[in-house]
């Protein structure tokens, strides 16, 4: 059955991380979180998925005419649990970089850090510790 948005439901259903080198991106998320990834192609949009099973949401990187990165579109929070910091550490070597490094979120809501990835997207990482 689907909900309408709630607190009971995820605000997040999709996202897209627009990429220009979909080997390259695909590389640099596989290496900092430590994850395989697989390609979904849809008729002009080349895609690879973060990994996920039902009713978790996910996501993938796309590549096509309509998908252009930015460092100044929406920002998403990727899942950097247990501990962020081991994503973090894996950025600049992977080719990305970190913009604002692990913080704390006050009110006990987890940790936060801001990195570039390869394409030049900013994208959030957060952890509970």
């Amino acid at each position: 059955m689907s909900e309408k948005m709630s607190e009971a439901t995820n605000a997040l259903n999709w996202f897209e991380i627009a990429v220009t080198d979909i080997d390259r991106a695909r590389k640099f998320y596989e290496t900092i979180f430590d994850i395989h990834m697989m390609p979904m192609d849809m008729e002009g949009i080349q895609m690879v998925a973060f990994p996920s099973m039902p009713p978790h949401v996910s996501g993938s990187l796309c590549k096509s005419d309509m998908h252009q990165p930015s460092a100044e579109g929406a920002v998403i929070y990727l899942n950097g649990n247990p501990d962020l910091q081991k994503v973090v550490d894996k950025v600049d070597a992977a080719g990305g970089k970190v913009l604002m490094p692990k913080t704390e979120i006050p009110g006990d809501n987890g940790f936060m850090a801001f990195v570039l990835d390869t394409e030049g997207n900013k994208l959030g990482i957060h952890s509970n510790d």
